[in-house]
């Protein structure tokens, strides 16, 4: 086959593929001079291979074009997660006792347990404890046998020896009822009582009556749940719009129509790299405790923009692949491909970073077809001997004798 004839079966190819998509629609010589795609201006726009397009108003209406103008819109955002209700670690009790000894007695002796802060928790005896306990009578009785000569180096010697002893079983967190106890009386106890550090429900417990502790185990865990936290995990290309401070309504399996209110008070500084999602924060107040830790939840957030935002039709813009571009309606009717830079879709409609001006028109829909028509003309440019008709030519054009005629 010569190179001519495969030019011309080339040219003949993309007219059909025209016809297909049904851009021309000719079905009779007189429809095709009468309307339809009319004259092509060669020539690439901002850089792409697509040709502008003309398109007159019964063509448009034909194959269901429709046209919208870039605005300036208030931008109102919904995104929606699904999350947990977790402890508030800011209110969360470790109890370890500091010294070595058995547990003779638990006053707290179930998981699950209210408490509140100064109630007694446990009993323990610690070979330790019982000496402290003498020295700090040793040093009451010194103190009393040198109350006479206050300012000799003895009584000195004697009251910082009592501040010592003193010190030493505050440290290991005996209450100061019990040294003042220890004092008036001048007795050692076997078993001394440490009492609950805070307010809270008792979420671990690990020890029972007779268990050896040692200093660092924790003995129990105390979680104070009239605050507790709500987490979920926000898809990244949302994760922009979520700020510090941000109201959130948040409700729950559990409480069917109601809704809890709070606010963001922290954005992990980490993404997920399997699910690609970043975790956000929510504090609610509990005061009656009806939220636990572990209950699912939904945290919704309606986000606005703070300044107004240039949107379009989602359905306007379209992707080649490289680029995102729409086609934009000149004063003169001709249908221009421009690239343009989208940002967050919002519902039906995307944000325009880059591109378009407020008030330019764009094709809305069907923007597939007039892209496949811009495509045709660029390729008539670059085919060799090929020369797009004229839209005043006679509609009956013999292909072959075009492609023939041109050298």
């Amino acid at each position: 086959m010569s190179k001519r004839k495969q030019i011309v079966l080339s040219a003949a190819l993309i007219i059909a593929a025209a016809t297909v998509v049904g851009l021309y629609g000719r079905t009779t010589g007189q429809e095709e001079t009468s309307g339809g795609m009319e004259g092509h201006v060669h020539g690439a726009v901002g850089g792409d291979d697509r040709s502008p397009v003309h398109l007159d108003g019964e063509k448009a209406r034909r194959i269901g074009v429709t046209y919208s103008a870039a605005e300036l819109k208030q931008l109102e955002r919904t995104v929606r997660t699904v999350a947990l209700v977790a402890y508030d670690e800011t209110r969360v009790v470790n109890v370890n006792p500091k010294i070595d000894g058995w547990i003779e007695h638990l006053h707290v002796d179930f998981t699950g347990a209210p408490v509140r802060a100064g109630d007694p928790l446990l009993e323990i005896y610690s070979p330790a404890l019982v000496s402290a306990q003498e020295e700090l009578i040793l040093a009451q009785t010194l103190v009393k046998e040198t109350a006479e000569q206050p300012e000799s180096r003895a009584a000195a010697n004697a009251r910082r020896l009592l501040e010592s002893a003193r010190r030493r079983l505050a440290y290991w967190d005996i209450p100061a009822d019990q040294i003042a106890r220890l004092e008036s009386s001048a007795e050692p106890r076997r078993t001394l009582l440490l009492r609950v550090p805070a307010n809270g429900i008792v979420i671990e417990k690990n020890v029972f009556e007779g268990t050896r502790i040692a200093p660092g185990m924790n003995v129990y865990r105390i979680a104070d749940l009239s605050r507790v936290w709500v987490e979920g995990d926000v898809f990244e290309k949302d994760l922009s719009l979520v700020e510090l401070g941000q109201m959130a309504m948040v409700r729950f399996e559990a409480y069917p129509g109601e809704t809890f209110h709070g606010a963001v008070t922290y954005v992990y500084p980490t993404v997920s790299l399997e699910a690609r999602t970043g975790r956000i924060r929510v504090e609610l107040q509990n005061p009656d405790l009806r939220l636990r830790p572990g209950m699912y939840a939904e945290i919704e957030m309606n986000i606005s923009s703070a300044m107004p935002r240039l949107v379009i039709p989602r359905s306007a813009v379209f992707g080649t692949g490289e680029r995102m571009i729409v086609f934009v309606r000149e004063e003169d009717g001709m249908l221009t491909p421009r690239e343009v830079t989208p940002g967050l879709p919002v519902g039906l409609e995307v944000e325009i970073l880059a591109g378009l001006q407020p008030g330019e028109v764009v094709v809305s829909s069907a923007s597939f077809l007039i892209d496949a028509e811009a495509n045709l003309g660029a390729a008539a440019q670059t085919m060799p001997g090929m020369e797009m008709e004229d839209s005043t030519a006679p509609s009956q054009t013999d292909h072959t004798g075009h492609g023939s005629e041109a050298h």
